[in-house]
């Protein structure tokens, strides 16, 4: 099997960060890093000491750019160069969902040179599938080869999507590349497998607070998309 580059990018929420962080650290034999883009101090603070403490590595990127977050972008850019330097596969962990200690080698289980990705389902503290795979409510089965989008909740790309598609390709006037990735993994011949049986909790946009707009107000937030130019996908 090849091996396993582990990226998690971070955006304040110390509390489900932190989480997040010792939930992932207890999968075995991990090569872990945790992308700070560019938040508070405190958070920064805490992203330190916990690095110092655990043993993953941290980059911050307001040490490195002065590119405005949200920098998935660079993120993804260096991941995959990270990832392909070792011959690696890349999982993708978001910083407000908890894994369990065999999420990441189930995914790596599915693998196989049809397959550009495999993402775990999401689920609310009550096992329900939640944001953002709603549609798979609707699937039957415990794996399915989807041609809808996936997110990257908790997602592998496969060492063979990485060396297929360039991430210099991505657009840079967009904010988030889950989709485009995905549907692109599909346009290059490539299977993409939603695993209806390794759930993951996922707290959607607890990094990002602005964006519940969209369930509780959501003409508020269709405006701020449009007005700022926020997040684009």
């Amino acid at each position: 099997m090849a091996p396993l580059h582990i990226i998690m990018p971070v955006k304040d929420s110390p509390d489900t960060t932190r989480e997040a962080i010792m939930a992932l650290l207890q999968t075995p034999d991990i090569d872990f890093t945790v992308y700070n883009d560019f938040s508070s101090p405190e958070n920064t603070a805490l992203l330190q000491q916990l690095a110092q403490e655990q043993g993953f590595r941290l980059i911050n990127w307001a040490d490195r750019t002065d590119h405005p977050s949200p920098n998935y972008r660079l993120t993804l850019q260096d991941a995959q160069q990270r990832a392909l330097a070792n011959g690696a596969h890349l999982v993708i962990v978001e910083s407000d969902v908890l894994v369990k200690p065999d999420t990441i080698t189930r995914l790596c289980d599915m693998v196989n040179d049809e397959v550009g990705m495999v993402a775990a389902v999401t689920v609310d503290n009550e096992g329900v599938v939640n944001f953002p795979y709603q549609y798979a409510r609707r699937l039957h089965g415990d794996v399915v080869n989807t041609r809808k989008r996936f997110s990257f909740c908790c997602t592998l790309l496969t060492n063979r999507l990485l060396q297929a598609y360039d991430f210099h390709r991505l657009d840079p006037t967009k904010a988030w590349y889950d989709v485009t990735i995905s549907h692109q993994s599909i346009q290059l011949g490539l299977h993409n497998l939603l695993m209806l049986n390794n759930p993951v909790i996922h707290r959607p946009h607890s990094s990002r607070p602005w964006k519940q707009l969209k369930y509780t107000h959501p003409l508020r937030y269709y405006w701020q998309k449009i007005t700022r130019k926020r997040d684009r996908i």
